[in-house]
């Protein structure tokens, strides 16, 4: 990527590198300046902020709104979804961000997560056991893709039945066709009318799941509100239901599929400790944190709006413009985090920002570091010859700016 010294002028830079090859795009990039105009996927100018005291201090800025009603008029277009999917924590400021996730977080329990570890396992095996008799797979479509779907759906109740169709709305949406628009509009279609019928059938049956918790939480009065309480209560109204079940739904899978298969490759990459891994796997729980750091599954957070003109590395940002923090570019920051490009679990990693900061910190992180942790040691337990099995230049990653994912993996054991 060029050297673009004119940090902050209105030409925006072409982000072709950042899709073909991120991390030397993002440090020269961080070498030129702190904050650079670019243009986004909606086609809309957008400012990208690169080094980790930025982007760090950005994330917990409440300056900087999630709210797209701060948007500036005729700028950011972004992702559209309908209101009943829209209505989520990722569009959302306090006081009903605080709100949402202090009700969530009432039902996604340390001891719910606890009680999924049993069956991630189990389920974990059962895929590598079909592996296992191939002697290859493509370790995303085989394993890094089912084994956090059927966790997630375990965790809200969701049948086995419907599990396929989620996989193929999923991948509709997180790498969309550009050729094929309308595959996306059917994917949100279809994703809509799949919660709403699942909302209602788990209304008329409750189980013991987070979606039935959630509709409780929606459907009763907290206490001392009678049954004509005003919406903003300390409930759910029915569109954030629904968002909220969509959201959990596809980013606990979204983020641990590429987080598990990151990982993997990188472990690929340095066999000396992948080997060090299996011979101690209780190091897995600090290694998920250098993969995070490493090659994490969010380059960039959601995007952000500033309420009011404001200043990030000593580039002035009007009110409404697009704000996008590359948390991949903080990630590998050589002021924090020293030889960055190089995959070492011994370094201090606090700090990192794989997972976010502030008041929107993954809500779902400790599913997603349970998920991750538990894949790995199943896998090396199971294939210590595990290698891969085309040449690595031919390991292609999704071209995206928002996600960071590998489209297969294919190995050999």
């Amino acid at each position: 990527m060029p050297n673009t010294a004119d940090t902050g002028s209105d030409a925006p830079i072409d982000v072709t590198p950042l899709l073909d090859d991120p991390y030397p795009a993002y440090a020269a990039l961080r070498e030129a300046g702190p904050v650079h105009r670019i243009t986004a996927a909606d086609g809309n100018p957008a400012w990208l902020v690169t080094r980790y005291d930025d982007v760090r201090s950005g994330l917990a800025d409440p300056r900087l709104s999630l709210d797209k009603r701060h948007a500036a008029p005729g700028g950011y277009q972004g992702f559209s979804l309908p209101p009943a999917l829209d209505a989520n924590l990722l569009n959302m400021d306090p006081p009903d961000h605080t709100r949402i996730r202090r009700l969530v977080a009432k039902a996604f329990t340390p001891r719910r997560v606890e009680a999924l570890r049993a069956p991630t396992r189990k389920t974990a095996d059962a895929l590598l056991d079909a592996m296992a008799e191939r002697g290859r797979a493509d370790l995303i479509a085989d394993y890094a893709g089912p084994l956090p779907i059927a966790v997630i759906c375990d965790l809200l109740g969701i049948p086995h039945r419907d599990r396929r169709d989620f996989l193929a709305w999923s991948d509709a949406l997180i790498t969309p066709d550009p050729s094929r628009p309308e595959l996306m509009k059917e994917a949100i279609g279809a994703m809509q009318e799949f919660y709403t019928g699942l909302i209602a059938a788990k209304r008329a049956e409750p189980g013991d799941d987070l979606l039935s918790d959630l509709i409780a939480v929606r459907d009763d009065p907290a206490p001392g509100e009678g049954a004509g309480a005003e919406e903003g209560s300390e409930r759910l109204s029915a569109d954030e239901l629904t968002s909220l079940a969509f959201l959990l739904l596809f980013a606990g899978y979204e983020n641990t599929v590429h987080l598990i298969g990151n990982a993997v490759l990188t472990l690929l990459d340095h066999p000396d400790q992948l080997r060090q891994l299996q011979r101690d796997p209780a190091e897995l729980p600090a290694a998920v944190e250098e993969f995070l750091r490493y090659d994490g599954p969010g380059p960039l957070s959601i995007r952000r709006f500033p309420t009011e003109d404001l200043e990030i590395g000593g580039v002035r940002i009007a009110a409404g413009e697009t704000v996008l923090l590359a948390i991949a570019s903080a990630n590998r920051d050589p002021e924090r985090f020293p030889d960055p490009a190089t995959f070492d679990r011994g370094r201090d990693r606090s700090g990192h920002l794989g997972l976010g900061h502030g008041i929107h910190y993954c809500l779902g992180a400790p599913l997603a570091r349970m998920e991750t942790v538990i894949a790995l040691e199943a896998l090396l337990d199971r294939f210590p010859g595990l290698r891969l099995d085309v040449p690595r230049g031919d390991v292609r990653h999704r071209r995206a700016l928002r996600a960071r994912g590998l489209i297969s993996l294919p190995v050999a054991f």
